[in-house]
């Protein structure tokens, strides 16, 4: 018999599916998440919202993925800098040619291995080919294509790669509003999960009309009641 995710905990599934919810769909932090439910009449801690976010943001964002529509084959890639307890590291991010986030993975390096260990995770973790993959001018990257026989789909130059580096911002947001990620292996933890409830609310509103965007909020919130279920249907 399968035994529900949210068993042991004392605050009923709907709240807990709520908190998690506002914390990645808005850009809010763990407090304020908290005078949200006070307002509503319900007493949570904080804290206690953070440990929910930090288990079940996982699950519900795994869960997405599953029930995700293959992204298309044009990727762009890119890295930022930023510091995690006061250490510099890279955050490698691709997403496709639609701004659909593929992956996010946090090094200590860009050096040519971190570029390789990065292209052979995303590879592994797509289930399709790419048949372009526009970069940078960061060396590491051809380097490491080269190495997997794909330089011939790099795509280097101009201002082709903006829709990576814009991808960017969702992330700067969140650090901001967070204040700073503690440790690589948190921020690992919870850019991928943003990543995936990321690509569900996306609606690229300004493309479509307001018919449209109704039919995919409806989408959208049948999405996220299937992945925060209690057991996977």
């Amino acid at each position: 018999m399968k035994t529900s995710i949210y068993a042991r905990h004392r605050f009923h599934p709907d709240i807990i599916k709520r908190d998690v919810w506002m914390y990645f769909r808005f850009n809010l932090s763990f407090r304020d998440v908290e005078e949200l439910m006070t307002e509503r009449g319900v007493d949570v801690s904080y804290e206690t919202i953070r440990r929910w976010v930090d288990k079940f943001g996982s699950t519900y964002a795994k869960r997405i993925k599953l029930r995700a529509e293959p992204p298309s084959p044009a990727w762009h890639l890119d890295e930022v800098y930023t510091k995690i307890d006061g250490e510099m590291v890279y955050l490698w991010r691709a997403v496709d040619e639609e701004g659909t986030v593929l992956d996010v993975v946090v090094q200590r390096r860009r050096n040519t291995k971190a570029a390789l260990r990065w292209l052979r995770k995303l590879l592994k973790n797509q289930g399709i080919k790419p048949t372009r993959i526009v970069t940078d001018r960061l060396g590491s990257y051809g380097a490491a294509l080269k190495l997997l026989g794909m330089k011939h789909l790099q795509d280097v130059g101009g201002r082709k790669n903006n829709r990576a580096e814009c991808s960017h911002v969702p992330i700067r947001r969140r650090k901001r509003k967070s204040q700073r990620f503690k440790s690589v292996h948190k921020a690992q933890k919870l850019l991928s999960a943003h990543a995936q409830i990321y690509n569900l609310f996306n609606y690229r509103r300004h493309l479509i009309t307001r018919d449209t965007l109704r039919k995919f909020r409806h989408q959208a919130n049948l999405n996220w009641n299937l992945a925060s279920a209690s057991m996977c249907p």
